[in-house]
């Protein structure tokens, strides 16, 4: 062997990383959330396991959103970085076959690497289920509240009405929430049942299912269960459409319904601007500069 070879030749440059956004689905009865929690069993944690025993390769997963426990995600985005060039359907089919039954990649595609996950979010869709049937219904106990009465869905609707807009939502999150902000803008609530939506195949079962949807901007942590109990509350007659503005002005927990059971709760969707613009940050900073009165840059 030649010594006098340059080292900085002989040396071998690192693969350059590449950005895979994956769909994921689950049923979030069987996971304490989404992020990564010591031993207990999480959303991240399992796409982890399932990528090191897939390819060997230890990857960190990042979401969209952090899911509490219980929580369903019909599409969740997540990313992570590899220097792995295993074609993309090979990723998703790949991690289908060694991830439990309970979540599944229903989707996966290359983005640049100016995509982030979570900041360029421009808005989010939950759907929250309820059974609000007196006897209990075993075959929707793991993704409907069970409210063992008859609600007011008409009374609902028009409390979901105060909802849109923009407001400051203190009231509607947890004392654990860290969001520095409490302003958040509700493009749509609405409140039906599956009677209403055609979902139902015998008209009393599809009476008893209330189905509550919500999208948003983003939002404070549980502050889409808590709205969700609310107009349970209401539609159970405790408290009146009518005091709902006041209830989101007082800015106080104790104003709001209570915290609705998490697995009623499903990420139905998360929306995004062109990958790479950062479309979703940019809009966020710019109203709040136009909020403080500071003129964009």
């Amino acid at each position: 062997m030649n010594s006098d070879l340059n080292p900085e030749l002989l040396a071998v440059e690192p693969k350059p990383l590449r950005r895979i956004l994956l769909w994921v689905a689950f049923d979030g009865a069987g996971f304490h959330g989404f992020q990564q929690q010591g031993s207990l069993r999480t959303v991240a944690g399992a796409l982890e396991d399932a990528w090191h025993t897939f390819r060997g390769e230890r990857v960190t997963m990042r979401g969209a959103s952090r899911t509490d426990a219980g929580v369903h995600g019909r599409r969740m985005p997540v990313t992570f970085e590899t220097a792995d060039d295993i074609p993309i359907k090979g990723v998703r089919f790949g991690l289908d076959h060694v991830l439990g039954e309970d979540i599944a990649v229903v989707g996966a595609e290359d983005v640049p690497e100016a995509f982030h996950v979570r900041h360029d979010t421009i808005g989010k869709r939950y759907v929250y289920r309820v059974w609000a049937g007196r006897g209990r219904e075993p075959t929707r106990r793991r993704d409907h509240w069970h409210v063992p009465r008859s609600l007011d869905v008409a009374a609902m609707n028009a409390a979901a009405l105060h909802f849109m807009g923009e407001h400051d939502f203190a009231g509607f999150r947890t004392t654990a929430c860290t969001a520095v902000s409490t302003i958040r803008s509700i493009s749509r609530v609405a409140v039906r049942t599956e009677a209403d939506a055609g979902l139902g195949t015998e008209a009393v079962d599809a009476d008893r299912v209330v189905i509550i949807v919500v999208e948003g901007n983003a939002f404070l942590h549980n502050m889409v269960r808590i709205i969700a109990g609310t107009l349970v509350e209401v539609g159970k007659g405790k408290i009146t459409a009518d005091s709902v503005p006041a209830r989101i002005a007082s800015r106080a927990r104790t104003q709001a319904g209570p915290t609705a059971p998490g697995h009623g709760l499903t990420l139905e969707a998360v929306f995004y601007g062109p990958y790479g613009e950062r479309q979703g940050l940019e809009h966020k900073q710019l109203l709040t500069r136009l909020r403080a009165g500071v003129e964009p840059a």
